[in-house]
């Protein structure tokens, strides 16, 4: 009875804390006007996924822009930012998404 009421409570606190594991992570649009050709967006996502925090990258070629699901606990946009200009892409923030 005991071991029960103990994995109850551990579920509960399981339910209460996972929100705050997902708040922390968000999307971030990076303008990267220097993408041009399809080796670009390969260089950008190397240099994005060297930084902790750093979740997922994916970049579209065509409008020249890189979306990146990072921890902002863990990373910051400058962050970011920085990380593609020594990469040799100079990018701006679009917009962040929760």
């Amino acid at each position: 009875m005991k071991g029960l009421a103990v994995k109850h409570i551990l579920i509960a606190v399981g339910f209460v804390l996972s929100p705050l594991a997902w708040a922390a992570q968000k999307t971030a649009t990076l303008s990267v006007p220097g993408m041009s050709c399809a080796t670009c967006p390969i260089t950008v996502k190397k240099a994005l996924t060297k930084l902790g925090g750093v979740v997922d990258v994916k970049s579209n070629l065509g409008r020249r822009e890189t979306s990146v699901v990072y921890d902002d606990t863990q990373v910051s946009l400058d962050a970011l930012t920085r990380a593609t200009k020594e990469a040799g892409f100079p990018s701006t923030v679009k917009g962040v998404k929760p």
